[in-house]
């Protein structure tokens, strides 16, 4: 990825409604996170929510729960753009995932041409190479990134500040690295490698700062937390 420095807004779909999905997308987003880690989408359900936000030119993500060879080749060979992965803590957690989500040579992905990704055979074109996102959420993550940069199969680091924030405080006794310092660290490193930094939104305020560091490709909220705000908005009204 060589657009490091365009902002892309992107939403995180957690409810897992196709409807919501396809909304998400034809509203504009640049691209929209499907999450299999903590949201209520499930695998089974994931293939309609992909169709469903089939823009052209939309970033289709999915976020894995840990590295699952079936899972992440299913994801891809279903139209995902590409794979996130939470918990990227060292190097080897994030070559284990390029395994899984390349061919050979790179990796140990099996192939079909009859999957959704090649038109269901129909067209056999070499697919553009799938974008692998490493989410920096804890210590040993910020205090290894550059060696896990080392992997050049991965075009983004991606902080999640709400573990990375609970995991500082949880050993603050074997780390003197704060929050503000650790996502200035990422995105230096991002820098040095020509990748992109990523990061969820958690103040709306905070968004000219993080764009003056270097972060360029920002989770704006998520569909649950627009509806959740919304109800509340509607209940409060007078």
């Amino acid at each position: 990825m060589d657009n490091y420095n365009i902002i892309e807004k992107g939403l995180w779909i957690s409810i897992g409604s196709p409807i919501i999905a396809e909304l998400a997308s034809i509203s504009g987003f640049d691209w929209l996170l499907f999450d299999l880690e903590h949201g209520s989408l499930t695998e089974s359900k994931l293939q309609e929510n992909l169709l469903a936000a089939k823009r052209k030119g939309i970033k289709l993500i999915v976020r894995v729960p840990e590295v699952n060879k079936n899972l992440i080749s299913r994801a891809l060979d279903w139209g995902a753009s590409g794979i996130m992965l939470p918990m990227v803590s060292c190097k080897a957690d994030a070559e284990k995932c390029v395994d899984a989500m390349y061919y050979a040579p790179l990796g140990s992905r099996g192939y079909t041409s009859s999957c959704r990704s090649f038109d269901y055979g129909l067209n056999k074109d070499e697919k553009p190479k799938p974008i692998f996102i490493a989410q920096i959420e804890n210590i040993k993550g910020v205090e290894n990134v550059e060696s896990i940069l080392e992997v050049k199969e991965i075009d983004m680091l991606f902080v999640g500040p709400s573990d990375l924030n609970k995991n500082l405080e949880a050993y603050a006794d074997k780390t003197t690295i704060k929050f503000e310092n650790a996502i200035k660290l990422v995105v230096k490193a991002t820098k040095k490698h020509h990748k992109q930094a990523g990061i969820l939104i958690q103040n709306n305020n905070d968004i000219p700062e993080l764009i003056e560091l270097g972060y360029s490709f920002l989770g704006m909220t998520s569909d649950i937390k627009i509806l959740s705000k919304g109800f509340k908005n509607i209940l409060n009204t007078n």
